[in-house]
């Protein structure tokens, strides 16, 4: 059975706009998924990437039109600049964490809630109602958003270690069996691809 690591960042727009195409995937090969949040502003430190804001005016400038046609494409509601971005992604990292560790709610419509949360609802993620509601309409207990903070913290460090040793400098980003790597949402077709043999 294959295995796919999925790395992300709760603020990342590109993250929010994959949508549900990895768990799809995922069901018709029969893979298994473990989710990673990361701290995607370290990622880009430790592995020579610029943070949004720092990069050229050409570079941002590129980034606005792409996400915007992006979400035209897919047919997806998004805020190009929403209220609360960026905004701390730990809180609503730790909350994923524990809830997978938990288990018994849907991880795929927590991930994507968050993310719609802030992409499209205007909804600060780093707030613990705005959490503890995501967590609840996934499915999940909502005193997950508190109990598993010590855990989330430690977890979330060594996803970042983890992710740099695997290859990962973007979100989204998707490693299968340890080896493969897939960066991006417009790389879902070749994750596709080379889980059925294609590549």
């Amino acid at each position: 059975m294959p295995h796919i690591d999925y790395y992300f960042a709760t603020i990342s727009p590109y993250t929010y706009l994959a949508g549900g195409g990895l768990e799809e995937i995922a069901a018709k090969h029969d893979a298994q998924i473990t989710y990673k949040p990361i701290d995607m502003m370290g990622v880009l430190s430790r592995t020579g990437g610029t943070a949004p804001k720092d990069r050229h005016p050409n570079r941002q400038q590129y980034r606005a039109q792409d996400l915007v046609r992006s979400a035209k494409k897919l047919g997806m509601d998004f805020k190009l600049k929403p209220a609360h971005w960026p905004t701390n992604m730990a809180p609503s990292s730790y909350a994923i964490i524990a809830a997978q560790n938990a288990g018994g709610g849907d991880m795929a419509v927590l991930v994507q809630s968050i993310l719609r949360a802030c992409w499209v609802e205007d909804k600060d993620i780093s707030q613990d109602e705005v959490i503890k509601t995501c967590l609840t309409n996934a499915g999940f207990d909502a005193g997950l958003a508190d109990s598993g903070l010590l855990m989330g913290a430690e977890t979330y460090a060594r996803n970042l270690d983890e992710a740099v040793e695997a290859g990962v400098f973007g979100a989204p980003f998707y490693v299968v069996d340890g080896k493969e790597g897939f960066w991006g949402r417009d790389r879902l077709e070749d994750l596709d691809l080379y889980l059925a043999g294609k590549l």
